[in-house]
């Protein structure tokens, strides 16, 4: 019966996974980031107005011509806009059905275009899955590092940007023993891990995510495979996701969770 449950548990799982990726401003619907210093004069090819960074924030100009809405109603002249911190489908800014949402990675603004008739979106067939195996459950164990760590990764775009690291996920394996260095959520203290692993760039794409919750008092988490994620840039090229961390690439085969997208969209993963 247990694992009848973990099965369907896993199917609603995947089938949410497949739903928010697709939904109408989910990571399918990015058509880019545009770095606003990459614009020194403001005016970003397809996203309406004028934009500068500020020390606050960023600084928006726009003309009634420009089609803007602000907040759910026509806006023209000047606005000062923080970080988007909800999801794209809530942010303040929008055109037609497309949204722009602003964000903030390492002291650079960035605006980010959202448009549900992206053929990103259009094209998408699926995420390939591998069905449940209760041979990828392991038992785990967060060991913390004393010091929050930061490494310097290369992101799926080519720059290089620093990620924090909490410390180690350990675990066991038909005899061998792994550890993946894994980021914490300041939040609620969960675990975030970038691996790779054998399948990497063959029947899986490059690498892929992993979240295996909050780790208990004694630190024991499960080290569930089977809800390996693909990574955002995995849906679009403008996510900057990071690269995993030295000592992040498994040497056996991860033949579970996702594993690519389907049809066109894996073509070349």
């Amino acid at each position: 019966m247990d694992d009848e449950r973990d099965t369907n548990a896993w199917r609603e799982w995947h089938e949410h996974r497949v739903a928010t990726v697709s939904a109408p401003y989910g990571p399918l619907a990015l058509t880019g980031t545009h770095w606003l210093g990459d614009y020194p004069e403001g005016r970003i090819p397809a996203v309406p107005g004028q934009w500068r960074a500020t020390a606050s924030g960023v600084a928006l100009s726009a003309a009634p011509e420009d089609g803007l809405e602000l907040d759910g109603r026509p806006f023209a002249g000047e606005a000062d806009l923080d970080a988007d911190e909800g999801p794209p489908a809530r942010s303040r800014l929008a055109s037609g059905r497309r949204r722009f949402a602003v964000i903030l990675r390492e002291g650079e603004w960035a605006v980010r275009v959202f448009d549900p008739d992206s053929p990103a979106r259009s094209a998408f067939r699926g995420i390939e899955a591998t069905a449940y195996d209760p041979a990828y459950v392991l038992p785990g164990r967060f060991r913390p590092y004393p010091e929050r760590r930061t490494v310097q990764l290369e992101n799926a775009d080519g720059r290089s940007r620093g990620l924090g690291l909490g410390g180690e996920l350990l675990f066991s394996r038909e005899g061998g023993e792994y550890a993946l260095q894994v980021a914490v959520d300041e939040g609620d203290g969960s675990l975030w891990a970038v691996f790779s692993d054998a399948t990497a760039g063959r029947s899986s794409y490059r690498f892929r995510f992993l979240r295996p919750g909050i780790p208990g008092p004694d630190g024991a988490v499960a080290v569930d495979l089977n809800r390996a994620l693909l990574p955002p840039c995995a849906f679009a090229d403008h996510f900057v996701c990071p690269f995993p961390p030295p000592g992040n690439t498994l040497p056996f085969e991860v033949a579970a969770g996702e594993r690519r997208l389907k049809d066109a969209l894996a073509a070349g993963d």
